[in-house]
């Protein structure tokens, strides 16, 4: 646990701001702040400390929306996309349209910004877009093919931002997706988009849910144009799960040589594997970013089922050992849970409290199961977000 806080801490929005704004920052004179995602608040304290009297605008998650002195913090719905997050999405469109081309325009992007501001196209509604979500994030999809989808049907997405204002565009950007591809992180507010509608039809059939969704959705991504435009904007990564990692490692971690990748049923068996001959006392430590097929309706997430099914798996695994597995945001899943912690003795606890495993992965229902045993892993929001990580260990 205090390897994985330091790999959260090392993620802080805060430091990664200030690393990055004094070369920017040119004097401060016109600039106007605008801040989408998980850590949206924290990065604009920052840079409002060497921007102050820079109009502010900051939409984030709850947990994460306290008033902010000099700046309008709304609060958005994630990671499904609701009424406040498309009211914040006019206040965002107003705000950067009234900004003059003798302005400039700070933009500081951190995952979760996609289910945030939903600001569907001509001929969708909030519904449609919530119902594309829901899809999406049952289907086990990854991140890319997601915001891929998410992109050709909103106005602010995929590079959405920039053409909404003739001002220049900075934006410093705390990565949540693997590879740290800009065009992922938040759907790209101010990059290009990640590919065609298209290809997003394309994605969406080979997920099987194309045929499930509103024949608007379809609708719409026929009228949607193959190319849009997107102007020019200096984008520059501040902060990223590889730093994390590496915070870690510096802090007598081993590089665990999987990545938390893919369907958490394989990465656990992936991960099972790289830890068959890991030294006693010495952490391993695994960064990314898995996806869950849903198939129940249960409480639960990623890294919580993640670590169930490496304990399942890990039955046969010899000595003592312990598995953790969280969020850097501090939230996994629908939940408060940050994730998930188990250990050689999981599998027996379980069992001893009449629980049974493969019924609860069946119903996607980790919480309750973690919760009885004990392996909850609870932090609360952390004001960042630069996907998961994970730490296995082997003690005497």
């Amino acid at each position: 646990m205090e390897l994985l806080q330091l790999g959260v801490r090392a993620a802080d929005p805060r430091a990664a701001v200030d690393r990055a704004l004094p070369d920017l920052a040119d004097g401060g004179k016109g600039w106007h702040i605008v801040a989408v995602g998980k850590a949206a608040r924290a990065m604009t304290q920052a840079a409002l400390a060497h921007l102050p009297g820079a109009p502010a605008l900051v939409i984030t998650n709850r947990g994460n929306d306290m008033p902010l002195a000099g700046a309008t913090v709304l609060r958005a719905g994630h990671p499904q996309p609701d009424q406040d997050g498309l009211s914040a999405a006019r206040q965002l469109e107003e705000f950067l349209s009234a900004i003059g081309p003798d302005d400039r325009v700070l933009a500081l992007i951190s995952g979760g910004g996609s289910a945030m501001l939903p600001a569907p196209v001509e001929g969708l509604d909030l519904a449609d877009l919530q119902a594309v979500n829901a899809a999406l994030l049952s289907s086990g999809a990854d991140i890319t093919r997601t915001n891929l989808v998410r992109q050709s049907l909103d106005r602010l997405k995929g590079g959405g931002w920039l053409r909404l204002t003739p001002a220049p565009v900075a934006a410093l950007i705390l990565s949540d997706v693997p590879d740290d591809d800009l065009r992922v992180v938040a759907s790209g507010p101010t990059v290009a988009p990640i590919g065609t509608p298209a290809l997003a039809r394309q994605a969406m059939q080979q997920l099987g849910i194309w045929d499930g969704l509103p024949v608007r959705v379809h609708d719409a991504l026929d009228r949607a144009e193959v190319t849009r435009d997107t102007p020019a904007a200096r984008n520059i990564l501040v902060g990223s799960n590889g730093i994390s990692l590496q915070a870690m490692l510096d802090a007598g971690g081993q590089d665990g040589g999987a990545a938390l990748t893919g369907d958490v049923e394989e990465c656990a068996l992936t991960l099972l594997h790289a830890v068959q001959d890991a030294p006693i006392g010495v952490p391993l430590v695994f960064g990314g970013e898995t996806t869950v097929r849903l198939t129940g309706k249960g409480m639960g997430g990623r890294n919580q089922e993640l670590a169930l099914r490496f304990a399942r798996h890990a039955r046969d695994l010899p000595g003592n050992w312990c598995f953790a597995a969280m969020g850097t945001d501090g939230r996994d899943g629908p939940g408060d849970a940050a994730g998930g912690i188990v250990g050689h003795r999981t599998l027996s606890a379980l069992r001893d409290d009449g629980i049974d495993l493969d019924d609860v992965l069946r119903r996607n229902d980790a919480t309750p199961a973690l919760r009885a045993v004990g392996g909850l892993i609870m932090t609360g929001p952390s004001g960042t977000n630069v996907a998961d990580l994970a730490v296995f260990v082997r003690y005497a």
